[in-house]
């Protein structure tokens, strides 16, 4: 059995923050991968050490395609499935989705790209203080302990005909011109990523029995988050974590894993590992969207762990809803037996609180309400 710890990293003042990033002096991760003694500040405690050979998680597949087909067998099997992951775990892969190969291979080979430039080159888009967007490196963060060993580069991408190219445009207003190639692919990804998230939503509508357009049409305009991440190699895998123990404060993730592999689940108290499969999407529950459902669909613990031989990228979609629209679920998910479990909430709440006051961790939505209702 693994036991988690439910502590919660203290919030920091914006100018201490600031303040220990400057003082810091960490080398970046290009000269700590080849070190076998990594900074303290890189190792986790011992109830959250790395579990480095974990038995493989056989999640469900959910085939898009004969579901938007719309044959009443292949609907009604899709959300057995989906339904019966939603209510355990959360955690569930996408095949037949229709995104295109080689728009997914051109994603990887960019990133591939961005993140093998000159560390002064990637700080060209560093994220600034309390912002969610831009490059992020650990030896960069607001946290002065259990730093994640990666880097990430994390772009906005809205939902609306008024930020048509708001990804493209970025990368040419930051990065300037020689990285209009960069913008035109992760522009296009993310319009697949939106795609392919709003026809999950009438998966998931229908499963619930809210009908096929109800969470659709919430997440019509949604405000949503791309990110590349990067996972060097680290010669204490044992020690350090890529992505510490955490549910996702979003929606739900849409994640393309390049064939390293990392990505663990904790289900019953045990990490299990997700193979990556190169044509399937990993989708996961995320906390925004559990109390949209009253707690009915769970987001699950995942973490990334890292290995001593090859580094590892991930391209992932937080679908999220518009700033301003309220998270209240359905009349008919809120119920005697299921009572509402949580306040009404925007996800511009939520975001404030998670890149101002508590980084998403294990319990970030019990934190958050508390928060909200104390804060109101």
């Amino acid at each position: 059995m693994v036991v988690v710890s439910t502590t919660s990293s203290p919030p920091m003042d914006k100018e201490l923050a600031l303040i220990l990033y400057q003082q810091s002096n960490l080398p970046p991760l290009s000269v700590l991968q080849y070190q076998t003694n990594i900074p303290p500040q890189f190792i986790w405690p011992d109830h959250e050490k790395p579990c480095l050979n974990p038995p493989e998680l056989a999640i469900p597949s959910v085939d898009m395609g004969n579901f938007l087909a719309g044959g009443s067998l292949a609907v009604s099997k899709a959300c057995e499935v989906i339904d019966k992951a939603c209510r355990r775990n959360g955690f569930f892969q996408v095949v037949n989705h229709g995104v295109d190969a080689k728009l997914v291979a051109k994603a990887h080979e960019y990133m591939d790209l961005f993140f093998g430039m000159e560390l002064a080159e990637k700080q060209r888009a560093q994220r600034k203080l309390g912002e969610h967007c831009g490059y992020w490196s650990s030896f960069t963060g607001r946290f002065t302990s259990k730093l994640p060993w990666k880097e990430t580069l994390s772009l906005r991408y809205v939902d609306d005909k008024r930020f048509s190219n708001g990804v493209e445009e970025y990368f040419l207003n930051v990065l300037g011109e020689d990285f209009r190639p960069f913008g035109k692919v992760y522009q296009e990804y993310c319009e697949a990523m939106n795609a392919l998230a709003l026809q999950i939503m009438e998966l998931l509508g229908v499963s619930l029995g809210v009908g096929r357009l109800f969470f659709r049409d919430f997440y019509e305009g949604n405000d949503s988050i791309m990110r590349l991440s990067y996972y060097p190699p680290c010669q204490r895998p044992d020690l350090a974590l890529g992505t510490g123990p955490h549910c996702d404060p979003t929606s739900f993730t849409i994640l393309h894993q390049d064939q390293v592999g990392g990505l663990q689940v904790l289900v019953d108290e045990k990490w299990y590992s997700i193979a990556p499969n190169p044509h399937a999407f990993v989708v996961n529950i995320g906390d925004t969207f559990m109390a949209l459902t009253n707690g009915v669909y769970k987001s699950c613990l995942h973490q990334a762990v890292v290995n001593n031989r090859s580094a590892r990228k991930s391209l992932a979609f937080f679908l999220c809803p518009n700033m301003e629209k309220v998270v209240t679920p359905p009349t008919s998910l809120v119920s005697d037996k299921n009572p509402r479990l949580y306040p009404d909430f925007t996800w511009a709440n939520l975001l404030e609180f998670t890149q101002k006051v508590q980084r998403a961790e294990m319990k970030t939505l019990e934190a958050f309400s508390s928060w909200l209702q104390h804060k109101n």
